[in-house]
């Protein structure tokens, strides 16, 4: 018997099994993972990027612990991680914006992302210019920049350091898959493996990302997370070489950054919608009709281009609200979640697993108050909003 169950051994069941070893080192806690080369998962296939610009004060506040951590990576975990650094790229963020409301809800966000240690700055057409004179701002009115703490990362080194961590310290990782949990009234007593038969511990975490809904409908509840396909770019263009470009997001719906001398960029299909956990054709089309016509307005250089490869993530998409989901379930109370993540979790996951163990071994947050991203508000059917969806 375990005391921990954590089903999904990614980025953020690697980082509750690392933080619960290391509040209890007594902890007996098993990882279980279908696929340990994670070649689908959506950390191996994410764009890796960090941002302070949410609009809700607690996922600002989520990733500055983040930002932090990463930055010292090798002090958090020790040698036992095994990965020096992640690579941190703090070109930062810009987010434009072609309205008169659009620059007025920049500047309130910002002037609350001020007030919590960020270093946002809302700059209008003339001093976007001058900072970035490769841009054509014709249709620009203003754009909010993060020049600290904000970037890209090596997204494959957060999950090796945490999970390399975490068995060092005692943590179990299996080749595996949850296909559901066994429920005694308000309680998990076992959780079912494909592979390892049934698997009884104290607690469990539902760390499973697009699959998370499957598990909960075994015992008979909802989820509001579907998975939602997103195709990456990654495109050559000999006449724009901006080395120190910040991540771009264009209200125009595209976002754009640089990546070892080319550039990495994709956008949401117009006919969004849930896809299949296993489908990840690429909408190779949305490159030429969309997203290019786009770059080639916005910026110089952009008249030559060539995609040298795609790839297709998948988004573990909160329909409710495109917030993460969090902590202990009010209906299953040895149940906890770390799901919904709607395409920010890898940023999130050094403050969400630390999160997730406080609960588990002090019985409630502690660090870091994450309770406004708790499961009760999807029970209520209150949604609690985030603006800045990338």
């Amino acid at each position: 018997m375990y005391d921990v169950v954590i089903a999904g051994g990614a980025v953020m069941g690697s980082s509750v099994a690392f933080w619960l070893t290391r509040m209890n080192p007594a902890l007996r806690v098993l990882v279980v993972e279908p696929d340990p080369t994670y070649a689908t998962s959506a950390t191996a296939l994410s764009v890796a990027s960090v941002r302070q610009q949410f609009s809700n004060p607690v996922n600002v506040e989520i990733s500055q612990f983040g930002i932090d951590f990463m930055r010292d990576f090798m002090g958090q975990l020790g040698p036992e991680g095994g990965v020096p650094d992640l690579g941190l790229k703090e070109n930062g963020y810009l987010f434009l914006t072609g309205t008169e409301t659009g620059r007025a809800t920049l500047e309130s966000l910002a002037a609350m992302q001020r007030e919590l240690g960020a270093a946002t700055e809302v700059l209008d057409r003339e001093a976007l210019a001058r900072r970035f004179p490769w841009m054509n701002l014709d249709d620009v009115t203003a754009g909010s920049f993060g020049g600290r703490d904000e970037g890209w990362f090596d997204n494959m080194g957060l999950l090796t350091g945490f999970r390399n961590a975490a068995r060092a310290q005692g943590a179990t990782f299996v080749k595996d898959r949850v296909l559901g949990f066994e429920r005694q009234g308000d309680r998990i007593v076992a959780a079912l493996l494909e592979q390892g038969g049934r698997v009884e511990a104290g607690h469990f975490v539902n760390a499973a990302g697009t699959r998370a809904a499957m598990l909960m409908r075994t015992m008979g509840l909802d989820l509001p997370v579907e998975p939602r396909k997103r195709t990456v770019f990654v495109i050559d263009a000999p006449n724009a070489r901006h080395p120190d470009a910040p991540l771009l997001i264009d209200h125009q719906g595209y976002y754009l950054r640089p990546e070892h001398g080319q550039w990495i960029t994709a956008t949401v299909p117009a006919a969004d919608g849930p896809c299949a956990p296993d489908d990840f054709s690429a909408d190779t089309d949305l490159f030429e009709e969309f997203i290019w016509p786009a770059l080639y307005n916005r910026a110089e250089g952009f008249d030559q281009v060539k995609v040298t490869r795609w790839w297709v993530g998948h988004y573990d998409y909160n329909t409710l609200d495109q917030n993460a989901i969090l902590g202990r379930n009010p209906l299953v109370g040895n149940l906890y979640h770390a799901n919904g993540f709607s395409g920010h979790g890898l940023q999130q996951a050094p403050a969400v697993g630390r999160g997730i163990a406080e609960q588990i071994v002090h019985g409630d947050w502690q660090t870091l108050d994450l309770s406004a991203l708790g499961m009760q508000r999807v029970l209520d059917g209150r949604a609690f909003a985030e603006t800045a969806i990338v």
